[in-house]
């Protein structure tokens, strides 16, 4: 099989190029450049690519996706901020631009598969019906942000380390074979936001002006005054700048009024949610059904009930509330370690 490796510069797509190789497929990596810092100079990722393709003995290619990342990445993190909510620009960067553009270019170059180094595993039917599902290595799974794939996409990708026990495997791997990048560095953050600072990165990339207005407390007093609605999220405490009897999170963001509301840790409950934009990689086939879900990353699984409204809708009710559900954010549906779906949350349902 001819397979195309979506290389980063980092350990795992690299430990990804070199397993399939050793198991003796026709291997090439190829490298995004998306904006300019990510792709120039020495350590950058299409430095550090070429240099363990160059390693490997296989094709390198730098595919060029800056005004297509800029049109559908970055302006809708921009936007969406704008709007009051807090996006997550990795899991539409997956759906649109890795397994999207990226695929249909390995493609074109005549790859069967595209390859990454995500840590989630895809199984198959008999029949051929592909399953998207949690990796082995629980503490790095990735699924969540995968739910976005087509069947037909995921039947066109794999991922190597989803079957690795953990991380420390992977890097003696990488020391097994000898790549340049063995001892490089886990990236934590948004790849295109210097320093993490995604407030400064708002202000002076996306042109988003300070703009104060109110800190109002849920019982509607006034308690204080903010720089910009976009430099807040769904129960954030630190930085409010007010004083209270007892801790206070934001619980809601009003840009319409220009207001940031906070409440007691108990107004961040929500018995349920909306979602919309919902992508089936395996449909229920009910219009309401029980399963579990996560409304972000960091977020265990928890148990609940959906409600179908449509094709594109949904609304979940958690079987216990859930704190700091988030516009913005994304919705997956589990069932045990399978993803059945996901969307993007509109709101919190409230009693």
């Amino acid at each position: 099989m001819k397979i195309a490796v979506a290389m980063s510069g980092g350990v795992d797509s690299s430990v990804t190029a070199a397993l399939l190789k050793q198991q003796g497929h026709q291997v090439f990596g190829i490298t995004m450049r998306l904006f300019e810092p990510c792709c120039s100079g020495a350590g950058s990722a299409a430095h550090d690519a070429a240099a363990v393709a160059k390693h490997l003995g296989i094709e390198h290619i730098l595919v060029d996706y800056e005004s297509q990342f800029r049109e559908l990445i970055i302006a809708d993190f921009i936007d969406e901020y704008r709007r009051g909510h807090t996006p997550n620009p990795c899991v539409r960067c997956n759906r649109y631009v890795k397994f999207g553009l990226l695929l249909d270019t390995a493609k074109q170059h005549g790859a069967d598969y595209l390859a990454t180094g995500h840590y989630v595993r895809k199984t198959v039917d008999p029949d051929g019906e592909c399953h998207l599902r949690m990796a082995r290595n629980l503490p790095k799974d990735q699924s969540y942000f995968l739910y976005g794939l087509s069947r037909e996409r995921l039947a066109q990708t794999m991922f190597p380390l989803g079957e690795v026990a953990n991380k420390d495997q992977v890097r003696q791997l990488a020391r097994e074979f000898d790549l340049p990048v063995a001892e490089k560095g886990d990236s934590q953050e948004v790849c295109f936001i210097p320093g993490d600072d995604y407030v400064a990165y708002l202000q002076n990339c996306g042109s988003l002006t300070v703009t104060g207005g109110d800190i109002v407390h849920v019982s509607g007093k006034t308690l204080g005054r903010h720089n910009g609605t976009y430099r807040y999220t769904i129960g954030q405490r630190k930085g409010l700048g007010i004083a209270w009897s007892e801790p206070l999170y934001v619980v809601s963001i009003n840009v319409s009024e220009n207001r940031v509301v906070v409440g007691e840790q108990g107004y961040l409950l929500a018995p349920g949610l909306q979602a919309t934009d919902m992508n089936w990689i395996i449909h229920p086939g009910e219009e309401r059904f029980e399963c579990s879900c996560k409304i972000r990353y960091r977020h265990q699984p928890v148990p609940c009930t959906v409600q179908l409204s449509d094709g594109a809708c949904c609304e979940v009710i958690f079987k216990d509330a859930q704190r700091s559900v988030t516009a913005g954010q994304s919705l997956v549906l589990y069932r045990q370690d399978e993803v059945l779906g996901g969307g993007i949350i509109v709101a919190p349902s409230r009693e």
